[in-house]
């Protein structure tokens, strides 16, 4: 039995690359829709990123901003 992976692929080719643009649009629609419903635990939080992480990534890009204008006295 193929991986899931492959059998959506092979759903994505035989089945909805085939439909005009305005129905594959509105399966789109239907699909994110569906998604974005409350009670959705199909989707995986452990990639978000923490107030801890943001944190970090900002003094991160700070500093290595900080590193590649060292003379600049004021960005515009």
């Amino acid at each position: 039995m193929p991986n899931t992976d492959q059998r959506i692929q092979d759903v994505y080719q035989t089945i909805v690359a085939a439909l005009p643009a305005g129905d594959r649009l509105r399966l789109a629609a239907l699909i994110l829709n569906d998604l974005a419903q409350p009670n959705v635990d199909v989707i995986d939080t452990s990639y978000t990123w923490t107030e801890q992480d943001q944190l970090e990534l900002a003094s991160f890009s700070l500093q290595h901003a900080t590193s590649l204008f060292p003379d600049d006295e004021e960005m515009v």
